[in-house]
């Protein structure tokens, strides 16, 4: 099943419905971006990192998740947008789900709730949200990486 055409049943003013615009009904992206930095989830969450260790019982095990996952940022995103420019639902769900638990895992709050959002919007094959998605998951994995390697493994 492709998802290149997205349903029109959002708002006509900034073509996203009310359930998946960022920052609800009625606001233009611009305007959602204005708002979403007083309750957007934080970037990172250490706590995640130290919780990993410790089931584990392998804070070097946690760390070395860290790691690969920075490592592995730019192809895992050229993995999501190639299968979403593609039209391949398939493997954009995989591509996204990968993402979202990884990026869960590691603490990457921010980046699990946007491959989310961006998770819904291929179930629902709404291609136009989910190329837009697709960049603010770009900005906010830049973002994450960028933190996890100046708190987490500036050591390493």
């Amino acid at each position: 099943m492709s998802f290149q055409g997205a349903p029109d049943d959002g708002d006509p003013n900034t073509g996203l419905s009310a359930e998946a615009s960022p920052a609800g009904a009625g606001l233009a992206p611009a305007e959602a971006k204005d708002t979403v930095p007083d309750t957007a989830p934080p970037l990172v969450d250490p706590s995640a990192l130290q919780e990993l260790g410790t089931q584990l019982d392998s804070p070097a095990v946690a760390k070395g998740f860290a790691r690969d996952y920075s490592n592995m940022w730019d192809r895992r995103y050229q993995s999501l947008a190639s299968s979403i420019d593609s039209g391949d639902e398939a493997a954009a769900l995989d591509a996204v789900l990968s993402l979202k638990t990884s990026s869960a895992m590691v603490g990457g709050v921010r980046l699990a709730e946007l491959a989310r959002e961006l998770e819904d919007a291929i179930r629902v094959s709404d291609a136009d949200l989910a190329r837009q998605l697709l960049q603010e998951v770009a900005e906010s994995g830049d973002e994450t990486v960028e933190e996890l390697q100046f708190s987490y493994l500036k050591d390493s």
